[in-house]
């Protein structure tokens, strides 16, 4: 049913009884209810409806791991659901704000205010923009309460706020809408609203530098091509998957552009830098030999294999795969697995080889998806044992058979 809640429109003004004590209290006691049930009881409050209950309480619910600081501070108040997916992590906003610093930066594109809160912690003055009025009071509400007084905030369009201003910035942060006119979501560059290459020009008359967050589903050689000015690549992953794309631009960039890989983990951060390149050298091959190493996603979406194998100095079991190999163990950027046995993919031989009831599958370069092989081999997902069903040098179907190791045993 949240789903069919109204989002938030562009000439709604904030709900100012939404903060009375009664109203917050009732969302705190009700974070753990059924909030279908909760919506057909209607709303206790006079001045505030369910559906902007039911807002607060599905909002309180979804920061508690993605922003835990907006979840645990009083008095915040959340957006619509749509806008809070769309919005940046703490992980993610982090990061990106340990990429930048100056005195005055401007968040063409601020949404919920995620980013222009962290990037406050490196700046004098933030400037937040928001074309939606009541998400654009949101934001300002919530900067008060978390006492980030440095951060402006302008309701309207972030461009034209730009055109008008005397100011130059150090640097101009932007993250284009990725929503056509029906709610799909887009990724190609032309398709976002708005549209940075159109505005490159403008952007570096009026700052130094400039940060683009765009979907991570864009090729990079598409990004390159169109953002011109590229300095760097920053491709972010939290817990296996690619959540940003961040493009540094810089208009005496160099023709050599970074490209960093950073894959945030509960415990630890894997980062992978090279330069980009869309020719890839050539990689060594190998068979199985004492260690495998699977990329992790971060990795995968630069597409840098050959760098990679020379800086960790491992070898491909076939250019295809994407799996690594090496004698000995290696720091990678990934997952990494000591090998048992390597068997020659055949059903009926498989069936009395692997005696397992439980093991974690994995297909790389292989005909048949994990689903598929657990059925027929009747595996449930689950256990110690991790097999890989992938296609060797010799171009011959394999399951390598292994153990996860520890990212930080041994070293």
């Amino acid at each position: 049913m949240l789903k069919d809640l109204p989002g938030i429109s562009k000439k709604k003004s904030l709900n100012k009884a939404l903060l009375n004590k009664e109203v917050q209290d009732f969302i705190l006691k009700n974070r753990s209810s059924n909030l279908s049930k909760l919506i057909l009881k209607g709303s206790p409050f006079k001045d505030v409806s369910i559906q902007e209950l039911a807002v607060q309480i599905a909002g309180l619910n979804k920061s508690k791991s993605k922003l835990p600081i907006w979840n645990l501070t009083k008095n915040i108040l959340f957006p619509a659901n749509i806008n809070l997916e769309q919005t940046s992590s703490e992980k993610t906003a982090k990061y990106k704000a340990s990429l930048v610093e100056g005195k005055r930066l401007i968040d063409l594109t601020g949404g919920f205010g995620i980013d222009a809160y962290f990037f406050a912690e490196k700046f004098n003055e933030v400037i937040h923009c928001e074309l939606n009025m009541e998400l654009s009071e949101l934001a300002e509400h919530n900067f008060r309460v978390l006492k980030a007084p440095n951060v402006k905030t302008n309701q309207g369009d972030g461009i034209e706020y730009l055109k008008n201003s005397e100011k130059h910035f150090d640097w101009i942060y932007l993250d284009p809408s990725r929503r056509n006119d029906s709610g799909g979501r887009v990724f190609q560059l032309s398709d976002c609203t708005p549209n940075p290459a159109e505005y490159m020009d403008l952007f570096f008359e009026k700052a130094d530098h400039i940060l683009i967050k765009t979907s991570p589903l864009l090729d990079l050689k598409a990004g390159i091509n169109e953002l011109k000015y590229v300095s760097e690549i920053h491709i972010v992953a939290v817990n296996q998957e690619v959540k940003e794309l961040l493009w540094i631009l810089n208009k005496n960039s160099s023709e050599k552009i970074k490209v960093k890989t950073i894959h945030l983990q509960k415990t630890i951060t894997q980062n992978f830098e090279t330069n980009f390149s869309d020719s890839q050298s050539d990689i060594s091959l190998s068979l199985p030999l004492n260690y495998l190493y699977e990329p992790n996603p971060a990795i995968m979406k630069s597409g840098m294999f050959g760098e990679l194998a020379r800086q960790t100095d491992s070898d491909v079991l076939h250019s295809n795969s994407h799996l690594f190999t090496s004698k000995e163990l290696k720091i990678f950027p990934g997952r990494r697995f000591e090998i048992l046995d390597v068997l020659p993919y055949h059903k009926k031989h498989l069936k009395q080889r692997l005696t397992l009831k439980k093991a974690n599958i994995t297909t790389r370069n292989f005909p048949k998806t994990a689903t598929e092989i657990r059925k027929e081999l009747k595996i449930e997902d689950g256990g110690d044992c991790y097999l890989f069903f992938t296609t060797n040098l010799n171009d011959k179907k394999i399951v390598v058979v292994c153990k996860k190791i520890s990212y930080l045993k041994g070293f």
